[in-house]
């Protein structure tokens, strides 16, 4: 069975509240980190192609969704996840604009089509694959776009992983974001 205690925060969908599986240790980024990216990405949101990566539940792709995004991919090993993120798409309205794919990251990638224009990178925190996925998704952004990595605050984060650039670091709390730009040329 399933909990519901995150809630879209904004656009079409907002207060819709997401399916958690239960029994699965999930840190999802909280309502007011959420608020932050998306003020960040603004209208870039508009018509974009997003992939959430470690997708967990599911929050960052569909509020991307909510707040106008044209499709979302997530990407997540857990199997209770991807159900509880098929039910929150579901529920949503979002299901025929979403694609949701079973694996482990970073090998996962192979099996994802890009370009994206928007890609939400949410790895847990102690996550010894994050940089290698880090790099991995830098070969699936569209020209333009950006790469959003939510990370522990007292973690730095690379400045020039393969393919990207560093465009900002922000701290809330306990948590960071910082943004990446496609390295143009690459």
């Amino acid at each position: 069975m399933a909990t519901t205690r995150l809630r879209v925060t904004g656009g079409t969908a907002r207060g819709l509240p997401l399916t958690e599986p239960r029994g699965v240790r999930l840190r999802p980024t909280s309502g007011l980190v959420r608020e932050a990216i998306f003020n960040i990405l603004g209208d870039r949101v508009d018509g974009a192609a997003v992939l959430d990566a470690f997708a967990g539940t599911g929050a960052l792709g569909i509020e991307a969704l909510s707040r106008g995004a044209a499709r979302a991919t997530f990407v997540e090993g857990d199997p209770a996840c991807c159900q509880a993120i098929l039910q929150s798409l579901a529920r949503a309205g979002f299901a025929e604009q979403a694609t949701v794919v079973r694996g482990r990251l970073p090998g996962a990638l192979k099996g994802v089509a890009g370009p994206f224009d928007i890609v939400l990178l949410d790895p847990p925190y102690d996550s010894e694959v994050a940089e290698e996925t880090l790099t991995g998704v830098a070969g699936l952004v569209a020209s333009g776009g950006l790469v959003v990595y939510e990370h522990g605050s007292r973690y730095n984060p690379p400045e020039r992983p393969a393919g990207l650039v560093l465009r900002d670091h922000r701290v809330y709390g306990d948590s960071a974001v910082t943004l990446y730009a496609r390295q143009e040329g690459e």
